[in-house]
């Protein structure tokens, strides 16, 4: 296979500056992961857009936090089908092997995934319609978040809510993992939706009663 080239150098700089410094600073820490293995408390499932920073928001350190990131911090109902299951499979993982305390759902503004739903759903992006389209099939698991705000007037608003119902949807497809709903059950794991503005740096969390409010 010849696909393949060679790491950009500015990356190749950038690893030697790490290892010479936050490496080698921190030594004893990374050979103490390396043997002991991974314990984090806590699985964050996030978008994959460049700009969310999961570790940097909570100022966490290597090891703390199980994260798997995907187009628009989306969670697929439970469907033991056969088929490929890159996100079912790191649930599945971090529950049952990991034993984490904690799913965090975290959900962004301005987020392409959730625009490119939304255009799909309103009609506006036929593109997506087409079975080819893999962003267009896995925004499919949002239509029902879609259903539920589309009737907002003020279309900012709407795309907007839309962040938001995606990490819902989210959390109603986590309920829905047998293994989760037993965790759940016997007070070993919760779910947790948060969404963060990326300009104003803000957070909030989703709270039954109230809705997303400032954490």
């Amino acid at each position: 296979m010849r696909t393949p080239k060679p790491l950009p150098h500015y990356l190749i700089n950038r690893y030697h500056g790490w290892k010479a410094t936050t490496y080698s600073e921190n030594e004893p820490w990374y050979r103490r992961l390396a043997t002991d293995g991974q314990n984090p408390r806590a699985m964050v499932i996030s978008c994959c857009d460049s700009r969310v920073h999961v570790t940097s928001i909570f100022g966490a350190e290597q090891g703390e936090f199980f994260i798997h990131r995907n187009i628009a911090n989306l969670v697929p109902p439970y469907n033991p089908d056969g088929e490929y299951h890159g996100t079912s499979a790191a649930i599945e993982y971090a529950v049952g092997t990991l034993k984490v305390a904690h799913i965090i759902v975290l959900g962004h503004s301005n987020c392409g995934g959730v625009n490119g739903c939304h255009d799909m759903c309103s009609g506006h992006a036929p593109e997506l319609e087409e079975k080819t389209s893999f962003i267009g099939r896995w925004m499919d698991i949002l239509r029902p978040g879609y259903e539920r705000v589309k009737d907002i007037e003020d279309e900012a608003e709407r795309r907007s809510a839309l962040e938001k119902e995606a990490v819902l949807v989210s959390l109603e497809n986590l309920a829905g993992f047998p293994f989760i709903a037993q965790e759940m059950e016997q007070g070993m794991l919760s779910l947790h939706g948060l969404w963060t503005d990326i300009g104003e740096g803000g957070l909030e969390h989703y709270l039954p009663e109230t809705g997303f409010v400032p954490v």
